[in-house]
């Protein structure tokens, strides 16, 4: 700036003064930016059998450092993971926040891990054990009984109306032959 003697301000440019968009063009830039997301291989067993499945998978969490769990056990079935040796058998269960569904523990990128997973279980097999044993109990009470009692001649088997309190009967006395012979049932179900 330079100033005359009449109070004027001038303004000089410079003249090496760079204009704010190097690009004359006005077209429109688009910019890619390519980031490594960091990933690790899962090799997972069912029960100590297996592997089942070998697959990568990628890491979340703030720090991109954690194993998305609960898509594992929702993508295979399982109700449990547990770091695993094929040699010694498993070890620790994987513990993960149940409201992200994220391991607890970390994990660094391109690791190789080895995970045993606990099988759901299915609701079918239940019902269908409760239902045999109370089937079984009826006909225990049936062929045992010196002579059927009338509500058991009665009844129409097709159809399957049975009295509520016989039902109940038969799952009180299933139920309590259950726990009382757990390891037998083990042994030969």
């Amino acid at each position: 700036m330079a100033a005359n003697d009449d109070e004027e301000i001038e303004e000089i440019n410079p003249t090496n003064e760079l204009p704010l968009d190097p690009n004359p063009n006005p077209e429109v830039r688009r910019r890619t930016v390519r980031t490594k997301v960091p990933e690790l291989e899962i090799q997972l067993y069912r029960c100590g059998k297996g592997p089942i499945a070998t697959f990568r998978s990628s890491l979340g969490g703030w720090d991109q450092d954690r194993l998305e769990v609960l898509d594992i056990l929702e993508k295979y079935g399982l109700k449990a993971l547990y770091a695993y040796n094929p040699s010694s058998g498993r070890g620790v269960p994987i513990r993960f926040n149940s409201k992200n569904g994220r391991s607890m523990l970390s994990y660094t990128d391109g690791s190789t891990i080895v995970l045993d997973g606990e099988p759901k279980d299915p609701l079918v097999k239940p019902i269908t054990k409760f239902l045999v044993g109370v089937v079984l109990v009826a006909l225990a009470i049936f062929f045992f009984g010196k002579e059927a009692p009338d509500w058991l001649k009665n009844s129409n088997f097709s159809t399957g109306m049975f009295p509520p309190w016989v039902l109940a009967c038969a799952v009180i006395v299933f139920v309590r032959l259950r726990k009382r012979t757990k390891g037998l049932l083990k042994k030969y179900w």
